[in-house]
Order: structure tokens, then C-alpha cells, then sequence
């Protein structure tokens, strides 16, 4: 019934600075950007390795909501990554802290979480 995930959307707080980590510190391609006037909102769209989509967006004032990975809801973002370790090192150059690697007890890959400017944790794990 269903073929693949399509889009994951985010809400961020401050669009330029979340805009600004999601294009220039992790590298996604930016599909399309557009400013919806009624609702005072950004929507980026950006491409993950050509295969998924990120929906990046902006509102006025939008709620906290919990993200650390035991909260209710969404728990992270998952990346798959080559080589954790090289893009750990990748990501603490550009200025992003990486908790300690760490192996998935019942696959055996390498993993690792950091968070995006809103706390939102992400992660990438190995191939």
C-alpha cells in the first residue's frame, strides 16, 4: 500500500537560522522555497540525497514541544550514513556537537545523535 516515506516536516523557531544549519551545515539541496503570504510562513523544501524531502517551516510564534528522543511523538530523524565516524568528525567541524558513538546492541552499526537549532534530535547511522 505504501511505496517509501515521502517528506518529513519540521517546525522551526527561527527560519533563516534553521535554513542556515540544514542547507549549509549538513549539506541538503534546496528543491524549492516559497513564502506563503496568509499565513506568514516559509516552506523549504530540501532534498535528501535525491531520494526524500525535508519540509522545512516557518510560523509565527509556534508552540514548544518536547524532542528529546523519550518524549511523546516523533522521536528523531534518522540519517544513513557510509562512515558515522568520518561525518561525526564532519559535523564537529562545522561547529555541531555529536554525542559518543555508539553500536546498535541488535544490528551491530555504529550510531550517533546531535541536535538541530531546536533541539530536534537527529541521527546518523551506519550502513
Amino acid at each position: 500500500m505504501f511505496n517509501r516515506i515521502h517528506h518529513t516536516a519540521i517546525i522551526c523557531s527561527n527560519y533563516e537560522i534553521s535554513k542556515e544549519f540544514y542547507v549549509n551545515k549538513l549539506g541538503l539541496k534546496v528543491v524549492a522555497e516559497v513564502f506563503r503570504e496568509e499565513r506568514k510562513s516559509w516552506k523549504l523544501d530540501l532534498a535528501v540525497n535525491d531520494l526524500y524531502q525535508i519540509e522545512l517551516f516557518s510560523f509565527e510564534n509556534p508552540p514548544e514541544r518536547p524532542s528529546r528522543p523519550e518524549a511523546c511523538g516523533l522521536r528523531h530523524l534518522a540519517f544513513e550514513v557510509d562512515d558515522v565516524e568520518k561525518v561525526a568528525q564532519v559535523l564537529n567541524e562545522r561547529g555541531l556537537v555529536t554525542e559518543p558513538i555508539r553500536i546498535d546492541e541488535f544490528t551491530g552499526k555504529q550510531f550517533t545523535f546531535f541536535a538541530d537549532p531546536d533541539g530536534l534530535p537527529l541521527e546518523i547511522y551506519g550502513r
